[in-house]
């Protein structure tokens, strides 16, 4: 599709208002230019909310909980399942819109809006599956039970690089149990948050129910200061880096709020001496080159048995050669290009910095000479103790790293202030035990012969240490939306304590 006929099949203009509660309204902010990093040009403007704007969205918000709240869970489902029907109907232009805003291939823009599709599917059987336990009473005649009630509007700040992913995993399941939603996606992709909220407000119009996915675009020292110091919201999802996390974090918590926090992952994948190497040169190259190494779950750090290291960069250096950089919405292309002129500068940087800690770079490493944002897939060998290789570069830079036995690497992998995605490559069950063990692997995520990105929404995701500990999209992730009640019912003639406790 054009980007003429991708804009015209999802409602958007030249010129876009960030804010929606209910209903469309004007922005009354500052305009941003949204650049395709493609070209560096502009694919059109957006207006971002002011802090007046966003009291009105969050006040829909507030009052469409109060109804939407009654309405039983599976009555709420349904909305859901067509909200996930809508955008199997617009998938193609979606995933369109994806790769000119963010700069990730079509496959991987597609991708981004199937897993949409999937967790709204999730949400749909999940409505019917809001579980409480029943506990037995040390006193006779009582029942006690656990009730689940949901939360209240929820907050949700997203981030670039999964522009609209990362909002379904927590509206789709949000909405299920009974909560409504308030959007604050990244000033950088805008256009994505806009074409979904316009594909909501079809699904809920006439509904009654039209706040309850509601957008704020804005900057975080506006809209995102704002929500976390909202005593109206109480939750907030936030999805970005380690830094951005600290603010978050402690500004909800100072209210006694509540947070989910997915934040930076500094990735380590480990090569046993007796992998596959065919599988761990696939599962690294899309782990490590795919997003253009933009994914919180990218490949950073490659750790490489002694005894395979030369074969296994020897492979890499050659399948890293025939990647086709360019153009995202071609389907010959690999990779597209990084978000911005900003990220290349922060790649050439650490390379800089790799460089004076005595790496070597082995391919890659420098500017693609055409217009957009693009740069080199780039592997460099390092020592074990360069410090460069504890920061997360949001970029396709590959730290090769060698070892001796598995509890060197396993040190050398949790010896970052991250926990987000692990994996190794080993055809031996022992080595894989002793990774999944209580000693081995401290990330979140955990994988054997399949690389460190492209989870299922059908297992929690997020990290441990400074990648915030939260949880969201499946498994039992759905409880922080909701508020647990603890209910004891005595249907007897007496009155017994609990503990065995005589009172008069």
């Amino acid at each position: 599709m054009t980007t003429e006929e991708i804009f015209e099949t999802l409602g958007l203009e030249s010129s876009n208002s960030g804010v929606f509660a209910g209903e469309w309204l004007k922005a009354s902010g500052e305009t941003v230019d949204v650049v395709n990093p493609t070209t560096g040009e502009s694919l059109a403007t957006a207006t971002l909310a002011s802090l007046d704007d966003y009291d009105r969205v969050v006040a829909s918000s507030v009052e469409t909980f109060e109804l939407w709240r009654q309405l039983p869970a599976p009555k709420r489902g349904d909305y859901i399942r067509r909200l996930g029907n809508a955008l199997r109907e617009n998938i193609d232009a979606l995933g369109g819109l994806v790769t000119l805003e963010m700069g990730k291939i079509l496959p991987e823009g597609v991708g981004e809006v199937q897993e949409m599709v999937d967790i709204c599917d999730f949400a749909v059987g999940l409505s019917r599956q809001l579980y409480g336990n029943t506990m037995t009473s040390e006193r006779p005649s009582h029942r006690m039970y656990e009730h689940w009630h949901p939360l209240g509007p929820v907050g949700v700040i997203s981030a670039f690089n999964f522009p609209v992913a990362v909002w379904s995993w927590n509206a789709a399941i949000a909405a299920v149990c009974g909560d409504t939603v308030v959007w604050k996606p990244s000033e950088r992709t805008p256009l994505t948050a806009i074409a979904v909220t316009k594909i909501a407000q079809k699904v809920m119009a006439g509904s009654g129910f039209e706040g309850v996915f509601n957008l704020a675009v804005g900057d975080g020292a506006t809209v995102g200061n704002a929500m976390n110091h909202d005593t109206r919201v109480p939750l907030v999802s936030a999805t970005g880096s380690c830094a951005m996390g600290r603010i978050v974090g402690p500004a909800v918590a100072q209210r006694m709020g509540r947070s989910i926090l997915e934040l930076g992952g500094n990735n380590a994948l480990i090569v046993m001496d007796d992998a596959d190497l065919d599988l761990a040169v696939r599962g690294t190259l899309f782990s490590a080159v795919g997003t253009s190494g933009q994914r919180c779950t990218s490949l950073r750090r490659l750790l490489v048995h002694r005894a395979v290291a030369d074969k296994m960069v020897s492979r890499l250096v050659e399948s890293y050669q025939q990647i086709t950089v360019g153009d995202p919405l071609d389907e010959s292309t690999l990779m597209g290009p990084v978000v911005s002129e900003a990220a290349i500068g922060q790649m050439m940087n650490a390379l800089d910095i790799a460089r004076e800690q005595g790496g070597r770079v082995v391919t890659g490493g420098n500017r693609v000479d055409r217009p957009g944002y693009f740069v080199e897939p780039t592997i460099v060998i390092v020592p074990k103790d360069a410090s460069i290789t504890q920061d997360e570069t949001f970029a396709p830079i590959l730290w090769v790293i060698e070892f001796d036995t598995l509890a060197e690497a396993i040190e050398i992998q949790n010896h970052v202030t991250q926990g987000l995605s692990s994996a190794i490559f080993t055809e031996s069950l022992k080595n894989s035990e002793r990774f999944l063990s209580d000693t081995g692997s401290d990330c979140g995520i955990a994988n054997v012969n399949i690389g460190t990105s492209g989870a299922e929404i059908g297992g929690a995701f997020g990290g441990e240490k400074e990648t915030g500990g939260g949880r969201e999209a499946g498994s039992d992730a759905w409880k922080a939306y909701m508020r647990r009640q603890t209910t004891t019912i005595n249907w007897g003639d007496d009155l017994p304590l609990a503990q065995g406790i005589e009172f008069g």
